[in-house]
């Protein structure tokens, strides 16, 4: 008699076992993100359907968390996703238009266009935010365009309302220097053009002229920085929003997050611009992309996902939702910002923002960003404003330590490579 060879009979289930795990696709997609609101869209997503599931992962920076991390999301949604670094880990999208499950047509045509290489879509634009100008109510007739503001009307009339005797201000009416991102988005305007390059680029002609330009507008404004300080120090101790509500300043600088979450009440009293130069107005960085991981496994769901969130139907349901939980006096509109489907910004956000009747941003208006490095939001913090504020608040001739120097030296200290 042949004696018992265990693995001739194991060793086919163990054959069958290993080829149905290899086809076997997971019905819970991973998603990572850094906007804490997909957590509620998933589970509205999970209640709504029964085939798929969506589990989300919060990741403060999930592009960065791509290329150091072994782990394998299905869906990524967050910032610098473009980055050279990260963009060529998405699988093609195109599928998605050619079977008219999401309509490429929804969407602003400038963000798509970032999300696209070489006529293959890899991401798709989820929300964007805009930088403005605000002010009380009550003085809205004095700005001459009921959408935008420019830098000379900013100074004019901030010049016009100043209060001042012997030097010293009781009423400022607008100081470039009291807020770090707007020096950031005129230099943007005046386009500096930031954008990753080995391992950033930039215009510094242009840059150049912005850094005069406001230091010119400090002095002629307001006589220079010493008499800002000064008015700072004596007033400026309320939140800014407050000051321009009480008539203390007459403009305060805000992005769209930061007004919409104010108080109902405090949203009440006031108003806002855009901020625009020749018919321009900047987008901030942080437009949030939505990509579908090449490497992730649960790709049905990802797909079911994909269709189901990028529908103005689906947007206006969570934007619902999200106001009757209160979530919306805390978070912004979709993403933390504007829709990048044009019908939801423009038709539906003013049924839950009555603010923007009238004030929905013009479409061939608005300019994406450059494509940035996956770490720039750690390096415009830590270099380029820094930078920006010490060239505005520079007295004498000596110059501070140029921007390419703080770029390189940042990049050495945090043993940061342009392509990592």
């Amino acid at each position: 008699m042949r004696a018992f060879t265990p693995g001739r009979l194991v060793l086919p289930w163990v054959a069958v076992s290993i080829l149905s795990c290899r086809f076997f696709e997971p019905t819970t997609a991973i998603l990572w993100t850094d906007r804490p609101e997909f957590a509620l869209y998933a589970e509205y997503f999970n209640s709504s359907q029964e085939p798929y599931k969506i589990e989300t992962r919060y990741h403060a920076f999930p592009a960065q968390k791509l290329t150091e991390s072994a782990d394998s999301p299905d869906i990524v949604v967050g910032n610098w996703l473009k980055s050279l670094s990260t963009r060529r880990l998405f699988t093609p999208l195109n599928r998605f238009f050619t079977r008219q499950q999401v309509s490429k047509t929804a969407f602003y045509p400038r963000l798509l266009a970032l999300g696209n290489i070489e006529n293959n879509q890899y991401l798709l634009p989820v929300a964007f935010n805009i930088p403005a100008i605000v002010f009380a109510r009550v003085n809205g007739s004095l700005l001459s365009n009921p959408f935008t503001v420019t830098f000379e009307e900013l100074k004019a009339l901030g010049i016009g309302y100043n209060m001042e005797q012997s030097g010293s201000y009781s009423r400022m009416g607008f100081s470039p220097a009291w807020n770090d991102e707007f020096l950031f988005v005129a230099a943007t305007l005046f386009n500096a053009s930031f954008r990753e390059a080995d391992p950033l680029a930039w215009d510094p002609e242009a840059l150049e002229q912005a850094i005069t330009y406001l230091r010119n507008w400090t002095r002629e404004a307001n006589t220079g920085i010493q008499a800002e300080d000064e008015f700072v120090f004596k007033y400026c101790y309320d939140p800014p929003a407050k000051l321009a509500a009480s008539g203390r300043i007459l403009f305060t600088y805000m992005n769209s997050t930061d007004f919409f979450t104010l108080t109902q009440e405090s949203r009440a009293i006031l108003d806002f611009r855009w901020i625009a130069e020749q018919d321009t107005i900047p987008l901030f960085e942080e437009t949030v992309y939505y990509g579908i991981y090449k490497q992730g496994k649960a790709k049905k769901a990802a797909a079911a996902f994909t269709q189901w969130f990028f529908q103005a139907e689906t947007q206006r349901l969570l934007l619902e939702i999200s106001r009757n939980q209160g979530i919306h006096e805390t978070l912004f509109g979709i993403g933390s910002g504007f829709s990048a489907l044009r019908t939801v910004t423009e038709q539906i956000f003013p049924q839950f923002y009555p603010s923007l009747l009238g004030h929905t941003p013009p479409d061939d208006f608005m300019a994406p960003p450059q494509i940035l490095p996956q770490h720039w939001n750690s390096l415009k913090e830590q270099v380029i404003l820094p930078y920006l504020r010490d060239r505005i608040r520079q007295t004498g001739e000596a110059l501070p330590r140029s921007l390419e120097r703080r770029v390189n030296d940042w990049y050495r200290i945090n043993n940061f490579s342009p392509t990592r």
